[in-house]
């Protein structure tokens, strides 16, 4: 990311300087958004993606739905390499947020408000999915047009390869595969010309000024009326009762009615098939994140999930005939993921040295916090024309370094400061530390100095998952 042109773009666009710029937490996606402060008071947000076709489709699908009258932010400036662009500041506040702080004063419970909003956003799903039928043009839509035979197959595959496989839950390929494919056959049953959000969930529901807006529909695409619903009203970790989500389907399916006949009996025949291929895709996902890429607070994700398909599984809600399918998750639903995810979920250091030119490294795990330290105090190396092309981890860099006492020095108050963290984080279970070393260009004393602190880790703590990174050479 240049922030230059994302500073350029907001200029151009407001006739305001901007004074300051505030990099946001990254959350699953590999977008960068910056918040930027203009001198007028007013502020808006940067963003940077090197997927062009998924820019396009983002810039296309905001351009119809605010012609649609459809709360989404607005694109008023794009680069021309397609990468950049700045749309209007939505603010901080997600329905998840809101959510989670509004049950902590609540004793947990769902209050009246909440409920509101998410009526709120139930109230303009349909209109956002009645696009498909309005002219929309699903030939820009992102990685593929439609949540076709083929995309439900990716799905479940997903679920196959990286939760089923890396969680070692036993299964037999070929009936599983049957199984998949009818219930693939079930979820094609259901009307198909819609647009399908794709991750209509709290935390890409929006609040400002008493209204809801969406964000993060990029990836949407034709499909089916139930994958949204289920989507918002399964999310694992809002933690919605049944009772509350049958309030919530029904007035979801009145405000439907207001567009389209509905059948509602028809409707949750399908809805039920929705949820599951959506329970599942989730659980794939978090698979990938917590197994593959070993995050560990990803498995602490995978309890609530489990849940919903305790529900499906106990209440007779899945009507398609998937024996295997279903034998395999109520082997899933036997397991004690609660202990599990304490268990995998041991400490991981994450280490990373990075150019302070480029920003200070975005902490993505939940608990956050963690250290920066700043090694541009030290005998830089970069100054001399012999290191231009070494790091801190080739022997000359090294040599070069380690002939000063105050490196040494630095060195040894890290190793201690570090450890005390460590040794406090294992005794109270925490899962997660970032320790960061920063440098001018991230190349040198920086590299230098988050290897020496990884190496040194995984010398002294065998049982803590050690993660080097050196951003910048990466």
């Amino acid at each position: 990311m240049k922030e230059e042109i994302i500073i350029e773009l907001a200029k151009k666009y407001a006739k305001q300087n901007v004074v300051r710029t505030e990099r946001l937490a990254q959350s699953g996606s590999h977008r960068i958004y910056t918040r930027l402060f203009l001198s007028d008071g007013t502020t808006l947000i940067g963003a940077f993606n090197d997927d062009v076709k998924e820019n396009e489709a983002f810039f296309a699908f905001s351009d119809f739905f605010l012609k649609e009258k459809i709360n989404v932010p607005k694109v008023v400036a794009i680069s021309e390499d397609r990468m950049h662009y700045v749309q209007t500041d939505l603010g901080d506040e997600t329905l998840f947020s809101y959510l989670n702080r509004r049950k902590k004063e609540n004793g947990n419970v769902i209050s009246d408000d909440v409920l509101h909003y998410f009526k709120e956003a139930l109230r303009l799903l349909p209109r956002l999915q009645r696009c498909g039928k309005k002219g929309l043009d699903f030939s820009i839509c992102h990685p593929c047009a439609a949540f076709d035979r083929q995309s439900m197959q990716w799905d479940l595959n997903y679920f196959k390869y990286y939760f089923l496989k890396l969680a070692y839950i036993p299964f037999d390929e070929q009936a599983i595969e049957n199984d998949f494919n009818t219930l693939i056959e079930c979820l094609l049953e259901a009307k198909q010309d819609f647009f399908l959000f794709r991750d209509f969930q709290s935390r890409n529901i929006m609040l400002k000024d008493g209204e809801v807006y969406v964000i993060d529909y990029q990836g949407g695409r034709k499909g089916a009326l139930q994958y949204d619903v289920a989507s918002l009203l399964y999310q694992a970790k809002a933690g919605l009762s049944d009772a509350i989500r049958e309030e919530l389907l029904d007035f979801y399916l009145d405000e439907l009615a207001h567009y389209e006949d509905v059948d509602r009996e028809e409707f949750r025949k399908h809805y039920y098939a929705y949820v599951l291929v959506r329970v599942l895709q989730v659980l794939g996902a978090y698979g990938y994140r917590g197994y593959y890429e070993k995050k560990p607070h990803f498995l602490q994700s995978i309890p609530p999930a489990v849940e919903n398909l305790r529900f499906l599984l106990s209440n007779n809600k899945i009507a398609a005939d998937i024996p295997t399918l279903k034998s395999v998750l109520q082997s899933i639903t036997e397991k004690d993921w609660e202990k599990k995810a304490a268990t995998d979920g041991k400490l991981t250091v994450e280490v990373t040295s990075f150019s302070y030119k480029k920003g200070i490294p975005e902490d993505s795990s939940e608990n956050g916090g963690g250290f920066v330290f700043d090694c541009r105090a030290l005998p830089n190396p970069g100054r001399e024309p012999q290191y231009k092309h070494s790091t801190g981890m080739d022997a000359d860099v090294i040599t070069y370094l380690e002939r000063y006492s105050e490196v040494a020095d630095f060195k040894q108050h890290l190793f201690a400061i570090v450890d005390m963290s460590v040794d406090n984080y294992l005794e109270r279970k925490f899962t997660h530390l970032c320790v960061n070393c920063g440098c001018t260009g991230g190349q040198h004393r920086s590299v230098y100095f988050a290897q020496k602190i990884g190496e040194h880790l995984r010398e002294k703590y065998p049982d803590v998952n050690v993660i080097i990174r050196h951003r910048e050479q990466e």
